[in-house]
């Protein structure tokens, strides 16, 4: 969905912006058949780590939807949290409902991990910046955010390039997911590199108008 042409030819400077969602449905796990919960911060926070590793600086993570939602004790009581409500508050919430749970399912773990990345979850909704590229991991985020851009007042006009990545909610996916997120993100910096020198060198090639000459 494009805007106007991006003038940011910085790879590392690039604008990034990962964003997933929540969905209250139940999916059986392979390893102990517990049933488990879809989240909105794993898979988007997952990749946003990476990238920040890698040396990407402006990247940004968000969810979609009202709230921000975690696994819980059964399909029907997920925990839900506000988007503002820190990382550190969400862990010691859970850790005081019960340890054992939500080590076993993993939730502490990511909590522990997206305390380092950053404070709180974002929604995406929320957000007015702007980005060259949003990357999402399921098609019905991809189309939420398409509505949402599409429904905003164009401000600058930028171009903003939004791909999806389906990629399943689980920790070993996100993972995985992440580093397609990275691959995906130096394909784009190299096209738009590319694009920028051939139209460097169609300009330098381009023979002089009348009246530029004396």
């Amino acid at each position: 969905w494009t805007r106007r042409t991006t003038t940011n030819t910085g790879e590392k400077n690039l604008r990034i912006a990962l964003v997933c969602g929540a969905l209250c449905e139940s999916k059986p796990t392979n390893q102990n058949r517990r049933w488990r919960q879809v989240s909105n911060q794993n898979r988007s926070v997952e990749a946003h780590s990476l990238l920040l590793r890698r040396g990407y600086a402006s990247v940004r993570s968000f969810g979609v939807g009202a709230n921000c939602k975690l696994p819980g004790p059964s399909i029907d009581k997920p925990n839900v949290f506000e988007f503002s409500t820190p990382y550190a508050e969400m862990y010691h919430t859970l850790k005081q409902r019960s340890v054992a749970l939500y080590t076993e399912n993993g939730v502490l773990g990511m909590l522990e991990r997206n305390m380092r990345v950053k404070g709180a979850p974002e929604r995406w909704q929320n957000n007015r910046d702007e980005f060259d590229i949003v990357v999402t991991f399921e098609q019905r985020v991809f189309d939420a955010v398409v509505e949402d851009l599409q429904s905003r007042p164009r401000a600058s006009g930028d171009t903003v390039h939004i791909i999806n990545l389906t990629v399943k909610d689980t920790h070993e996916e996100a993972t995985i997911g992440a580093g397609l997120t990275l691959q995906l993100v130096q394909m784009v910096a190299l096209w738009s590199c590319t694009v920028v020198v051939l139209l460097k060198q169609a300009a330098f090639d381009f023979p002089p108008s009348s009246h530029d000459q004396v």
